[in-house]
C-alpha cells in the first residue's frame, strides 16, 4: 500500500512541478490525399524529429475553392506536435515531399496540455 501511495504521490508532485511556457509547441495539421502518403509523411517527419508524433485521422472530408471551382474530396489528415520552432522546416518537409502543388500546412500555438506529455514533446524534439 506505502508503495502505491508513495507512486501516485510522485507523479501528483511530478505534474505540479512541471513548467511549461505556453506557445513552446505547436499542433500542426497537414491533409494527405490518401493513406500512403500520409504514412510515408508521418514516418519522415517523425525520423527526422521534426515532430515527437504524427496522429493520422482517415477519411475525412474537405470542401474547398481551387481555380474558381468548388472542390470536395476524401482525405487523410495528419495531426502533428511538435516544437513551435520546427514549423519551418516542418512545413519545408511537407512542401519537398507532398503530391498537391499546394500543401496544406498550418499550426496552432499549444497554451496548455498534460505536462509530463509536453515535456516528452521537448524531450524528442530538439531545439
Amino acid at each position: 500500500m506505502f508503495q502505491l501511495l508513495r507512486t501516485v504521490g510522485l507523479r501528483a508532485f511530478s505534474m505540479a512541478s512541471e513548467t511549461y511556457t505556453s506557445g513552446t509547441h505547436s499542433a500542426a495539421f497537414v491533409t494527405c490525399p490518401n493513406d500512403t502518403v500520409a504514412r510515408d509523411l508521418a514516418r519522415g517527419i517523425v525520423e527526422r524529429k521534426l515532430a515527437a508524433c504524427v496522429n493520422i485521422v482517415p477519411a475525412i472530408k474537405s470542401i474547398y475553392e481551387w481555380q474558381g471551382k468548388i472542390e470536395e474530396d476524401n482525405e487523410v489528415l495528419l495531426m502533428i506536435k511538435t516544437r513551435s520552432s520546427k514549423v519551418p522546416a516542418l512545413a519545408e518537409y511537407v512542401r519537398s515531399n507532398h503530391p498537391y502543388e499546394v500543401a496544406e500546412v498550418i499550426s496552432l500555438p499549444i497554451d496548455q496540455g498534460n505536462p509530463p506529455y509536453l515535456k516528452w514533446i521537448g524531450d524528442i524534439v530538439p531545439e
